[in-house]
């Protein structure tokens, strides 16, 4: 299983930080960012669970950032990740 998060986390401390603890808390969770990507992306993957969302959520807030599941949707072959990033092609 694997979710995207839309983040506020702008520097490569915090996002170590954010890594770290996720790491920590929840076992089995790869976690990584995409700082280069408009939307400082959060990617969590779990090969045997499902991604506790909530509890994502609030560790974030817990860390004074925020986060939102960032939703893939595809149409007129373009997928949109946010309004706010350009479109990219799709596979």
């Amino acid at each position: 299983m694997v979710e995207v998060f839309k983040t506020n986390v702008g520097n490569t401390f915090s996002a170590k930080k954010i890594v770290a603890l996720i790491h920590t808390k929840f076992a089995g969770y790869t976690a990584n960012f995409d700082l280069e990507d408009c939307d400082n992306i959060l990617r969590i993957q779990s090969m045997d669970r499902s991604i506790e969302v909530r509890s994502i959520l609030q560790l974030m807030k817990d860390q004074g950032l925020h986060a939102e599941i960032l939703h893939d949707i595809i149409g007129a072959g373009h997928q949109w990740r946010s309004p706010l990033c350009e479109p990219i092609a799709a596979p």
